[in-house]
């Protein structure tokens, strides 16, 4: 083989063409749904950790006073574990294509939440009472940006959730209703790990 047809050769094309044959020429597909989530949780995640930090920084004023945690949010932390749970449980009775467990999971993930939201808007309301407005102590102001913004990102999740509650009542592809129900998971289980980072933030700080 001459000089000039070995620089003619492109080594790379012959091991793309192995590489192509041993997925017999197949594309990873991402559908846009999933993709779309983790691109929306990595900005999330991303954004509250800029909060965590800030906290972080903030703390070490000398104007910080710690307020007292109520007990009410130990009670609503374990709500919201059972409200992942239950998803959990739909995630499994939806790939078992268990319809009427698939229902009872959903409506207690859901039930959970709410009841959730609902707690956290009494703790406001037992905190406003003893004083603690967000304009008096730093603190404060950052419990309630913190849990707010946790409360905003439930109540979309609870949007998604409904919506899937509304096509269970129609006639609906399985495999699509599966796929739309494990998103809601993922989802589900985001926000609880970022209320258990909140929590332990605002609990031992």
């Amino acid at each position: 083989m001459s000089f000039l047809e070995q620089l003619k050769q492109k080594p790379w094309m012959a091991e793309q063409i192995q590489v192509d044959n041993a997925h017999e020429g197949s594309e990873y597909a991402l559908p846009a749904a999933t993709l779309g989530l983790r691109v929306f949780l990595g900005v999330v995640t991303v954004l509250l950790s800029l909060f965590v930090i800030a906290y972080g920084d903030r703390m070490a004023a000398s104007d910080w006073r710690p307020l007292s945690e109520p007990w009410l949010l130990w009670l609503n932390t374990g709500v919201l574990i059972l409200s992942s749970v239950a998803m959990h449980k739909a995630l499994l009775a939806a790939r078992q294509a268990q319809i009427e467990r698939l229902k009872t999971s959903l409506l207690a993930a859901g039930g959970c939440a709410l009841v959730f939201l609902l707690g956290q808007v009494l703790v406001w309301q037992q905190l406003i009472a003893l004083g603690y407005f967000a304009a008096t102590n730093p603190a404060n102001a950052f419990f309630y940006l913190l849990t707010a913004l946790h409360g905003i990102h439930l109540l979309g999740g609870l949007v998604a959730w409904g919506r899937i509650i509304t096509r269970m009542g129609r006639e609906t592809d399985a495999a699509d209703l599966c796929a739309s129900v494990e998103l809601c998971t993922v989802y589900w289980h985001f926000l609880l790990v970022v209320w258990l980072v909140f929590f332990a933030l605002l609990l031992f700080t």
